[in-house]
């Protein structure tokens, strides 16, 4: 709403298109399906995002292209493959289209969108490999809200010397936030947050069995860990910790440009 302002001050839009903008901070009905909320982003600095799981696939969709055509952009997230098929369907030659099947998540663009770089920086940590895909939806997540993202994969505690150099590197690259991805007894992020002085993100997921099977000893350990500093999302949850990262990147990064 402020940059909307800034710009009407400025002379660089008219009233009536300042008026425009300010009305899709309303809640908008998509038929009779959903109330998309288009002036998250303005609000709160987090593009909507559509949860695929649950809806018919042609609703998905349908959500997502009335997203883009008021915002310019949709994202939509744990997309399976018959999501993905409807979004296709749906999407003209006006839009780019951005899949990452291993994450689910599907980004639609119009052509001229402009995304903005604030320049916050986050590192995202992985234990093992079978930890990205939600590491992923992190990923795309902080870089859609303006972000620098610096990844390691597969560097957890079964094998820990390998994740000193590429921490090292994210140090240096004085990143704002760590999120930090992992299954089995889900230790990594209670290391990664004794070592640093920067705000930690642990993520569990699912892929554990036998005792604390499906992410729940990943979460417990995560919970009870002794490092201050170390803030914990629900299983699997990509978004939420791209999301979160990407507010304290974001917050740190404007006060680093006036500065």
């Amino acid at each position: 709403m402020r940059k909307i302002l800034e710009r009407l001050a400025k002379g660089e839009m008219s009233i009536d298109e300042a008026e425009e903008l300010l009305k899709l901070s309303a809640i908008e009905k998509v038929s009779n399906i959903a109330k998309v909320d288009i002036g998250r982003e303005f609000r709160k600095g987090i593009p909507e995002i559509i949860l695929a799981s649950g809806k018919a696939p042609k609703e998905t969709a349908r959500i997502a292209l009335h997203v883009m055509k008021k915002r310019g952009r949709a994202i939509i997230s744990k997309a399976d493959d018959k999501c993905i098929k409807a979004v296709k369907a749906i999407v003209k030659s006006d839009a780019d289209l951005f899949i990452n099947k291993r994450s689910g998540l599907v980004v639609i663009k119009k052509k001229d969108f402009k995304l903005e770089k604030i320049g916050g920086r986050i590192g995202i940590i992985t234990a093992g490999t079978s930890d990205i895909p939600i590491a992923e939806e992190a990923k795309i997540i902080a870089e859609e809200m303006g972000c620098d993202v610096f990844t390691a994969y597969d560097v957890g505690v079964a094998g820990i010397h390998r994740l000193f150099r590429p921490l090292k590197n994210m140090l240096k690259e004085d990143v704002d936030a760590i999120i930090v991805v992992a299954g089995m007894e889900g230790a990594l992020p209670t290391l990664v947050s004794g070592l640093v002085d920067i705000p930690v993100i642990g993520v569990p997921t699912s892929l554990s069995f036998g005792f604390g099977e499906k992410g729940i000893s990943a979460l417990m350990a995560m919970l009870q860990a002794c490092p201050l500093g170390l803030s914990v999302v629900n299983i699997d949850n990509g978004v939420a910790a791209g999301a979160f990262a990407a507010l304290i990147a974001n917050r740190v990064a404007s006060k680093r440009i006036k500065s």
